[in-house]
């Protein structure tokens, strides 16, 4: 591909001769034919070295360059030529076909439709003809994008069959008729997605909902949507009636949604959009949830129903304030006394006191303390970013917990007042070899503060972590499953994706913080401590810290270059 020589070898492995690609050929097609271009094109690929997609867009380029070289008779002329003949090629015929294809409707994008272009679509009508007659071999999706980019319609066909002297029994239908066969034989054979584009490009609409029917049932959706859309309102609307009867929920609200059925599904709509809340609610995603309900007062009720069985009941009395929402006030209370004995509290930790640090003092104060504790538990939290494709949002607090205390510190405030006594008090902590420091997945946590405070050095490199997740790798839940397998009672996540940026803090927000880098202590203290008590999990008793913990580990971003045989923490 650079003009270099190619050796080839013999079986006893000697150079048996040289072959030498020449690129002038690309370059001017004067005298070559399709047959010899393809054959080089061939060579030039059965011997690049390069990956494969790296190798497609270089021949692609090479293409081009061709095409605008003039080649004779014309530069589309020349492409359809060379789909004509490529099944002689065998096992390259079909990525070939897609590089000459690819690289001429990038051409013909630059280029005005010209004689040149008229004469092609002639030959790919004629080629269209001898593929559904069984004179050229083509996959039916280069069949598809040979119609498609060279725009053969019926009337392009008609011409052809004309051509083809079979006036005496010619009708006017023929081309419909053998389109609309060629298209039946690729139902047959579960070709659904190309029959239906098939049946759009040429804007056949005598198949009905049995067609649609026929694709749902042998799980093809895709097919039968872009079937539907085609046909029009009719066909959309059986096709969101499928969903429903196959409990794809998500699929009818979608396509409700992007056609404007909601009148003519109003059950349905709101089922989906429950159905989409809930799933929402799930992963926490409150703020979400609450902006897809576009303020319709009956989803808003159903999602204060969904915060009050999660336990989020200061987002109850938010959204009952925030949209006048009543009857919901008198359940609370006994609301909260279930909850309190279904999930784990941080009064039950035995902890002293949360301490909120967002200025020079109690920084050095924390610092100092926590330099005096053998073990502590990191975590961070940072705002959600619901902005598909945006950056996320920085690192708002980071959680260091003892065995007695919480100390929550104010990164964002810190480092925009005293980011140089931060970045000294954090290194103390971060990269002591003296404190062992445990997490719970905290590769993201890592990755996601050194990608927000890429100025301090403390976030560069960690020594003595330990990543719990890494020790039980079956526990299940995440850190509420396993807080459940060894102290027998789950954390309450609902406030985990809640707006960490707000100041102040709510006292749950600040609870639910704590309790995440609080309980990751007590965890190591029950498992590493108490390991002959029969209270414990089975098999709890033998787990091996001390070969999990990393004595040093770099910022994630230079990790990933490490030998492979190097201990890391994360995933």
């Amino acid at each position: 591909m650079e003009e270099g020589v190619v050796e080839l070898h013999d079986d006893n492995g000697k150079n048996d001769r040289k072959l030498t690609i020449s690129a002038h050929t690309f370059s001017d097609l004067t005298y070559t034919s399709p047959v010899v271009f393809l054959y080089l094109l061939k060579e030039c690929y059965a011997h690049g070295t390069c990956k494969a997609t790296n190798k497609f867009r270089i021949l692609q380029q090479k293409v081009y360059n061709a095409l605008e070289n003039s080649p004779q008779p014309g530069p589309a002329t020349f492409a359809v030529w060379c789909l004509y003949v490529l099944p002689i090629f065998g096992l390259y015929c079909e990525g070939l076909s897609h590089l000459i294809i690819s690289a001429l409707r990038r051409f013909l994008n630059r280029a005005p439709t010209s004689e040149d272009t008229s004469k092609a679509k002639v030959i790919a009508a004629q080629l269209f003809l001898d593929i559904v007659g069984g004179l050229v071999d083509h996959d039916e999706r280069i069949v598809l994008k040979i119609l498609e980019v060279f725009d053969v319609k019926l009337t392009d066909i008609d011409e052809a069959l004309c051509h083809l002297k079979v006036q005496d029994d010619y009708k006017s239908d023929r081309a419909k008729t053998l389109v609309e066969e060629y298209i039946f034989k690729l139902t047959d054979s579960q070709s659904y997605m190309t029959a239906a584009s098939l049946l759009e490009h040429f804007s056949i609409r005598q198949s009905g909902q049995p067609f649609l029917v026929k694709m749902m049932q042998n799980k093809q959706s895709r097919a039968a949507e872009k079937w539907a859309t085609f046909m029009g309102k009719s066909m959309l609307c059986a096709l969101v009636r499928e969903y429903v009867d196959q409990n794809m929920l998500k699929q009818a609200y979608e396509t409700i949604k992007k056609n404007n059925l909601k009148q003519e599904f109003p059950d349905v709509y709101h089922n989906c959009k429950e159905s989409l809340l809930k799933n929402l609610a799930e992963k926490a995603l409150w703020d979400l949830a609450e902006a897809k309900t576009h303020g319709d007062k009956q989803l808003l009720e159903y999602l204060v129903s969904l915060a009050m069985e999660a336990g989020y009941l200061e987002k109850v009395d938010e959204l009952c304030e925030r949209y006048s929402l009543e009857g919901f006030l008198n359940v609370k209370e006994s609301e909260a006394s279930v909850l309190e004995s279904k999930y784990l509290r941080l009064d039950e930790l035995a902890f002293e006191n949360i301490i909120w640090v967002d200025e020079v003092d109690g920084l050095c104060a924390a610092t100092s303390h926590i330099e005096e504790c053998k073990v502590v538990g990191l975590d961070c939290e940072w705002k959600p970013n619901y902005v598909k494709g945006s950056k996320p949002n920085k690192v708002s607090i980071m959680q260091i917990a003892s065995d007695k205390m919480v100390f929550i510190f104010d990164l964002i405030k810190l480092f925009e007042d005293v980011p140089e006594i931060l970045d000294n008090c954090l290194t103390r902590i971060l990269q002591s070899p003296r404190i062992l420091k445990l997490g719970y997945n905290f590769q993201c946590d890592m990755r996601q503060l050194a990608h927000s405070y890429g100025e301090l050095k403390c976030f560069n490199n960690y020594e003595k972590l330990l990543d719990v997740q890494n020790v039980f790798k079956e526990a299940r839940g995440g850190l509420s499953g396993l807080a459940e397998k060894i102290l027998g009672t789950g954390l309450n996540k609902t406030r985990r994706n809640s707006d960490w940026e707000l100041r102040p803090l709510s006292q749950n927000q600040l609870e639910y913080a704590a309790l995440d880098a609080a309980v990751l202590v007590h965890i190591f203290q029950r498992v590493h401590n108490h390991s002959q008590t029969a209270g414990l999990p089975e098999g709890s008793d033998k787990i091996e810290w001390k070969s999990h913990i990393v004595s040093h580990m770099d910022n994630p971003n230079r990790a990933k270059k490490e030998p492979k045989n190097k201990k890391r923490i994360g995933r």
